[in-house]
């Protein structure tokens, strides 16, 4: 980890091109978390995954690194955030087996669900009753993006995620509760796999020292993983900061 600062990717992979930067010994995840401080645990959206499954990914790697994780879909696209009591409590059971290598939980939001106060309302106080570590929030409606929806947030210390591509020029800029501040860089121009020049990773560099400096937690996931490049990217911006 350098400073409060957790560079990783989406997946712990490692591209062929990039091996060369990793040790060769051990499974990918040793091989990669001996490398960069965090990885971003993607798969738990699309499925859920036993208590000692997380127990053994959490073993494998050093005290200082950190996971966060994905809240599943059956949560955030199936039920929209509605009714999902059931499945929030199976998910934070699960989850919570990586123990003190658990960082932020991550809710990706479809980009057809508008923001709804009361359902925005019911859904995160219910989070916050059963989870009291770092949550972000990155929505993908245009609604989603005022004063209003980010003071809702910060009032349960949910961080917005400053993401790329941005659907509104203030999707770039991180919102909500400003003590975490998280980065999701899926490329572009082209989604998933577009590398980022090292004038953009400076400028990235530049925007997690400053909020390092206020005392700020800080993550930064690259997504654009088709291609190898977020590999590329991640150790760069490691670098920088």
């Amino acid at each position: 980890m350098t400073g409060g600062v957790r560079v990783g990717t989406a997946g712990w992979s490692i591209p062929k091109q990039h091996a060369e930067e990793f040790d060769a010994d051990g499974s990918h995840l040793e091989r990669y978390a001996r490398r960069l401080p965090a990885v971003e645990i993607n798969s738990s959206f699309y499925r859920p995954h036993r208590p000692a499954t997380y127990e053994r990914w959490a073993a494998s790697v050093p005290g200082g690194f950190r996971f966060s994780a994905k809240v599943p879909r059956t949560i955030t696209h199936d039920r929209r955030l509605q009714d999902a009591s059931e499945q929030l409590q199976r998910f934070l059971g699960e989850v919570r087996a990586l123990g003190d290598r658990l960082g932020p939980l991550l809710v990706q939001l479809p980009p057809s669900l508008c923001y709804d106060e009361e359902v925005v309302e019911r859904f995160l106080s219910e989070f916050r009753e059963a989870f009291d570590g770092g949550l972000a929030c990155e929505p993908r409606h245009e609604s989603w993006f005022t004063d209003q929806a980010d003071k809702h947030l910060a009032h349960h210390q949910v961080a917005r995620v400053a993401a790329d591509p941005a659907v509104v020029p203030r999707a770039a800029a991180p919102g909500g509760w400003p003590g975490l501040i998280y980065h999701r860089l899926h490329g572009s121009p082209e989604v998933y796999s577009s590398p980022y020049s090292s004038e953009q990773v400076g400028a990235i560099a530049q925007q997690i020292r400053a909020a390092r400096g206020e005392g700020r937690e800080c993550w930064c996931i690259f997504d654009n993983t088709a291609l190898g490049w977020a590999t590329r990217n991640a150790l760069d911006l490691l670098r920088a900061v």
